[in-house]
């Protein structure tokens, strides 16, 4: 697979290179102020390489369009995204690369620029896909769906025309965390103070030693800077010093959170959120506190087994983790555009919480239980657990009664979608549009944009 991947990015340099050569750069659309370059489109057809429907002259250009539209709209409704939101989809996608590609140095090679650009120009883009995003989630907002409606739609829809739903799990954890002796803590925190003096006597800035130590990969990378946020938007612990500080010169006393322990500086305050940037320093796990958490999970499971108490009181006395501790140890997910919570995760999505968790959840039958295992949690904590399978609903067609969430969201989205393209068409008759004559002998999915 690695050596596919590489012969794919080789290829990818070899055609960017030709058209670099090749291709004199133009204006091929102007949508409103803004100017689409051939050198644009170009970028997003070697992205999307073989995957790409249609033609990629007219299919990307007619994107990027509609992005502009979308982009135009959100300034004037001050839709925006933080930096925090773009840098996780960027590092996501710089580490696909840098993984493919085998190093920074080959990387940089393949993409002909330094790694600092290659950053950049993600940035750039995803910060404009999801703004463009966040514009559209604005204005389907307000779509509702009655479960009439959803029963309507797939009344009569043939069976092999309804969804198909992957497999999905539901688990229970029971989670220890690994002793962190004194010691450790207080090296920890021992560092955090040299960070502190460093600061204070002038020797060097914050923002330098958030780029050099921190170990919050987010925020790090700007030089320790957050958004602005409130304070029921943070842990609890964070915030509590955070919003004590008053001076943007100071450096706060350290504070202890669920992610490790940090300094903090404040940066500004607007109303009830304010920005500061921090340093995150997380106490090591010696190999001997893990083997002694696995020890004491090894005992919790043969208490199970032997039937001496239940999977679910197990986790109410022992577990450490507060998000399911309360819940049986069931595992929960927000749907991120809907907000609603379900217990239901596709295996997929565990590999989001823990790659670890999906690979030990893949292997169970329903009712069973794993052996002790290690993971890295949601706050990047080592942590010890054991997991049970709860239910596995295989691959289906979508039904009423099992499904009815996801037949929702079908029918939402097709609302949201009508809505949507009600709003594009009459965008293109109130905005300023120019294509290139050459550019325009195209089949568009929006008839309106040659005037």
């Amino acid at each position: 697979m690695k050596r596919y991947t590489l012969c794919l990015l080789a290829a990818l340099s070899c055609l960017l290179s030709q058209a670099q050569k090749n291709v004199i750069d133009e204006v091929v659309w102007v949508v409103g102020d803004e100017a689409i370059l051939r050198s644009d489109v170009e970028k997003r057809r070697l992205e999307y390489g073989s995957q790409l429907k249609g033609n990629p002259y007219c299919v990307i250009p007619e994107q990027l369009a509609i992005q502009k539209l979308f982009l135009h709209q959100a300034i004037i409704d001050s839709v925006e995204v933080t930096d925090n939101d773009v840098n996780q989809y960027v590092e996501q996608d710089y580490n696909q690369k840098l993984l493919a590609a085998g190093s920074k140095e080959k990387l940089e090679e393949y993409m002909r620029m330094p790694s600092v650009q290659i950053r950049e120009e993600l940035f750039d883009q995803y910060k404009n896909d999801l703004t463009a995003m966040r514009m559209r989630e604005q204005l389907t907002a307000d779509v509702k769906v009655t479960p009439a409606e959803v029963r309507r739609y797939f009344k009569d829809l043939p069976e092999d025309s309804l969804p198909l739903i992957p497999t999905q799990v539901e688990v229970q954890l029971l989670v220890l965390q690994p002793r962190i002796p004194q010691k450790e803590i207080d090296r920890i925190k021992e560092l955090l103070r040299d960070y502190t003096e460093r600061i204070n006597s002038g020797e060097t800035s914050f923002s330098t030693l958030a780029r050099m130590y921190s170990e919050d990969p987010v925020s790090a990378r700007q030089g320790g800077e957050m958004p602005y946020m409130g304070k029921a938007e943070l842990d609890p612990g964070f915030a509590n010093v955070a919003f004590g500080l008053t001076d943007a010169k100071k450096v706060s006393k350290i504070a202890q959170s669920e992610f490790g322990f940090h300094i903090i500086q404040l940066i500004d305050k607007r109303g009830d959120k304010m920005k500061c940037r921090h340093i995150l320093k997380r106490p090591e796990v010696a190999q001997a506190d893990i083997d002694s958490a696995l020890v004491v999970l090894d005992s919790i499971t043969n208490d199970i087994q032997s039937e001496k108490i239940s999977f679910e009181d197990a986790v109410r006395y022992a577990s450490d983790d507060k998000d399911t501790r309360n819940n049986r140890g069931i595992l929960s997910n927000i749907n991120r555009e809907t907000g609603e919570t379900t217990t239901r995760f596709q295996m997929s999505e565990l590999s989001d919480l823990s790659p670890e968790l999906a690979r030990v959840v893949d292997t169970l039958q329903v009712g069973n239980m794993s052996k002790p295992f290690t993971m890295i949690n949601s706050k990047g904590k080592t942590v010890c657990a054991i997991a049970r399978l709860k239910s596995r609903t295989l691959t289906h067609r979508a039904s009423i009664t099992e499904d009815f969430q996801v037949m929702k969201d079908i029918v939402r989205n097709k609302k949201g979608e009508e809505i949507v393209n009600k709003w594009i068409r009459e965008k293109q008759k109130s905005t300023y549009i120019r294509i290139n004559p050459d550019w325009r002998d195209c089949e568009f999915q929006y008839d309106g944009w040659i005037k």
